[in-house]
């Protein structure tokens, strides 16, 4: 390992790769701690609950700190979501923009960051109202300025963040929002480990009892982590033969490749949008809630926590729905048949063509639907666990962080296995 880790600072593409990108996650740090303006962060901090403890955890301590970058990346994963939503034949424009490759992939973009600030302008807004409600005294200047000042400000944050992530994917190691993401949840792993010990050793009676939760916690962590590896690394490879073809005073084809499609080709991307848009209603209702507990706002935010048995459901049915629309948008049956087709290729036992179509879309089902059900019960499966281990509640999302820290670091070694062998060094995994 040491000396995969001495090979790719050896390569200069590789190296200034690595640092430009360690370079955006220090600012991301830094800005987490940068409060906006006209903010009593010490008043915003008692108010803070398990629900907002939650959303704390893929900022990075941003929200709790009420900091720039308060509201994360979560307004351009939705914007995301909503534009390849309305690519899928429902705005012609966008759906042809979709088909157009890399030329349309750009104006979609485009679209995307747009979208991005009028989404982070319109939440930002309804956050400061929402919080000073919540905390009466948040605000230290309760004027019309000073609500634009926090909107401007938290807008800019957002923006901050979709540009470093861009970059990160351009000019880093790539997955540049899922590498942001992911160090959020870094970032707050450590309080997450002091608040189990605390819970577990500070007024306990029992220290073997304890230290054997501890020890069977940390079995279920790491029977979660190798599952998730298994999956993200399963594969079924499909064999493709190509036809022998003259072209001139040469000969073409005639050779034997597979197509490999994943078990999860979808990655962390169904779990990130669930989360996204489970967690929207709860977040507006958690803003206009009733100190006396009735009241539909408070109904919601109840009943649509991802701890809550409806939310828990439409998690879980997210996840699912997502898994399978991100695969099949990644992994096009229609052209790959087409593309095989016209290349001269075939899968043996099948016809070219529509035969061949039917026979991908068949088994990217069937494999999707197994790394659906397995993302489903990893997610879910900690909320039954915190519950039986008499954990703090703030723990409950352990499962989904696994996810993502995981699929993300495998992506990124990915990445750099890739740039390694290119330039002839031993790869980083073995």
């Amino acid at each position: 390992m040491l000396a995969s880790l001495t090979n790719i600072f050896k390569i200069g593409d590789l190296r200034r790769r690595v640092l430009f990108t360690l370079l955006m996650l220090v600012v991301f740090r830094i800005g987490s701690f940068i409060p906006v303006p006209n903010i009593n962060v010490a008043m915003f901090e008692q108010a803070n609950n398990n629900f907002l403890n939650l959303l704390n955890t893929f900022s990075g301590g941003a929200l709790k700190n009420f900091s720039i970058f308060a509201m994360g990346i979560m307004p351009y994963i939705t914007a995301s979501i909503i534009m390849q939503l309305l690519s899928m034949e429902v705005v012609p424009k966008f759906t042809q923009w979709a088909r157009e490759g890399e030329t349309g992939r750009r104006k979609i973009a485009t679209v995307t960051r747009y979208f991005t600030i009028v989404l982070s302008l319109v939440q930002s807004v309804g956050m400061t109202f929402g919080f000073n409600n919540m905390a009466p005294g948040l605000l230290t200047d309760q004027s019309v300025g000073s609500y634009a000042l926090i909107a401007i400000t938290l807008t800019a944050g957002t923006s901050l963040l979709m540009w470093m992530g861009e970059q990160i994917t351009e000019k880093g190691i790539g997955n540049g929002i899922s590498v942001i993401i992911m160090a959020g949840i870094v970032a707050n792993i450590h309080g997450g480990v002091v608040t189990i010990y605390q819970s577990q050793f500070a007024e306990t009676t029992n220290l073997f009892f304890s230290i054997l939760k501890i020890v069977i916690i940390l079995l279920v962590i790491i029977a979660i982590i190798v599952g998730v590896i298994f999956m993200q690394q399963g594969i079924r490879k499909i064999p493709v033969q190509y036809a022998k073809r003259v072209v001139g005073r040469k000969m073409y084809g005639g050779q034997s490749t597979h197509i490999p499609l994943k078990i999860n080709s979808a990655g962390v991307i169904p779990v990130i949008f669930a989360i996204s848009l489970v967690t929207f209603p709860s977040t507006i209702a958690q803003f206009w809630a009733d100190p006396t507990g009735v009241g539909v706002a408070n109904w919601i935010y109840q009943n649509f926590q991802i701890s809550a048995p409806l939310g828990m459901t439409l998690y879980a049915l997210l996840i699912l729905g997502f898994t399978y629309f991100y695969t099949f948008v990644q992994m096009n049956p229609v052209q790959m048949a087409e593309n095989m087709k016209k290349n001269g290729g075939y899968i043996p036992g099948i016809r070219p063509g529509k035969n061949t179509e039917v026979y991908i879309t068949r088994t990217l089902t069937r494999l999707t639907l197994a790394g659906a059900l397995f993302l489903m019960v990893i997610s879910i499966l900690p909320f039954f666990f915190t519950r039986l281990a008499n954990l703090p509640s703030q723990i409950y999302i352990g499962g989904t962080t696994l996810l993502i820290v995981i699929g993300v670091v495998l992506d990124t070694m990915k990445q750099i296995e890739s740039q390694m062998i290119k330039r002839h060094y031993q790869g980083f995994m073995k």
